[in-house]
């Protein structure tokens, strides 16, 4: 079923509104938004990793406002319990019966932060609640409110007395983006917006609410996509392992590479990139541009790799560059 262009062209608008609006009071994150808003419509969740100060919780904060979704805070702690989390089960002396008491897990945007801070347990219990969109307290199960996005942080510098996230937890988050200094001008105009280093207490407008979300991730659905582009799909993942791979140099490279699950991921994110973007077509440049932030938790290099400093992000340049274009 094609999508009428009326429909292309008023999700387009909105979302350069939900763009502008977020840019006025976060510069120099444009990338970062954009990925951010396609996780949320493909329904998957991201990790952001970067240094303290730039605003990740900010952007995370402004999205849920932009939508009037609910939004939590978590600060991860090495004492942190999973109940602290999704909630318990306390006992009511007036009642004498005991009553649920939700955690901040019941919400639409919840910011994880520093999530390598907690224990394993605690990572477990929010990972299971982020794939299953459900939390079991006492006998009870709840589901959690659509849409429920997950903005998870890391310090890649700052590692003393973390619990790093294994591999199969990784893998649940669909996006895992890099927050860079902001460039000399884009520091400038955060001086000029906001007066001085405090940040702005202006509140974005509602531009979107959460059932739309919904609404465009079934529409990207119906965004074409040629047998060509769903081969480069393919043939840029099985690049990615040292089994199938077509270039020596990564063979040496590569210890292991991505599983079907990010060739979907791919698939998913190009169609909405393309919605987004005022299309209902998709092309090459939309599959290259999420390639990275699909590939790079879920790629592991060789000892030969690090011992010659070579980076995950060379590596998927490589990649994309011995892959056929079609």
């Amino acid at each position: 079923m094609q999508i009428n262009k009326e429909q292309i062209k008023e999700i387009s608008d909105q979302v350069k509104l939900i763009r502008s609006e977020l840019s006025e009071s976060i510069s120099g994150m444009d990338n970062v938004i954009q990925s951010l808003f396609v996780g949320l419509v493909a329904n998957g969740h991201v990790l952001l990793e970067g240094m303290p100060g730039l605003a990740k919780t900010l952007v995370a904060k402004n999205l849920a406002s932009i939508m009037d979704a609910k939004f939590s805070r978590v600060q991860f702690t090495p004492d942190l319990l999973p109940a602290d989390l999704t909630g318990t089960n306390i006992f009511n002396p007036k009642t004498s019966s005991f009553e649920i008491r939700k955690g901040p897990i019941f919400t639409n945007v919840l910011l994880a932060d520093e999530i390598n801070r907690a224990p394993a347990k605690v990572q477990s219990a929010l990972l299971q609640c982020m794939e299953e969109r459900q939390v079991s307290i006492a006998d009870q199960t709840f589901d959690l409110d659509l849409p429920f996005f997950v903005v998870a942080t890391q310090n890649p510098i700052d590692q003393e007395g973390t619990y790093p996230l294994p591999e199969a937890q990784l893998d649940r988050f669909l996006f895992k983006v890099t927050v860079t200094y902001p460039s000399f001008e884009d520091e400038l105009t955060i001086l000029h917006q906001h007066g001085s280093l405090s940040v702005s207490k202006k509140k974005p407008k509602k531009i979107i609410h959460p059932k739309d979300i919904q609404k465009i991730s079934e529409t990207s659905n119906k965004v074409f996509i040629e047998p060509k582009l769903q081969n480069y799909i393919v043939n840029l993942t099985r690049n990615t392992r040292p089994e199938t791979t077509i270039d020596n140099e990564l063979k040496t490279y590569i210890q292991h590479g991505v599983s079907p699950r990010a060739s979907l991921a791919l698939l998913k994110v190009s169609r909405i990139n393309s919605l987004l973007e005022g299309r209902d077509f998709v092309i090459p440049e939309d599959i290259q541009r999420f390639f990275s932030e699909i590939v790079k938790h879920r790629l592991h290099l060789t000892i030969d790799a690090i011992s010659e400093d070579i980076t995950t992000d060379s590596i998927i340049k490589r990649i994309l560059s011995v892959t056929e274009v079609p």
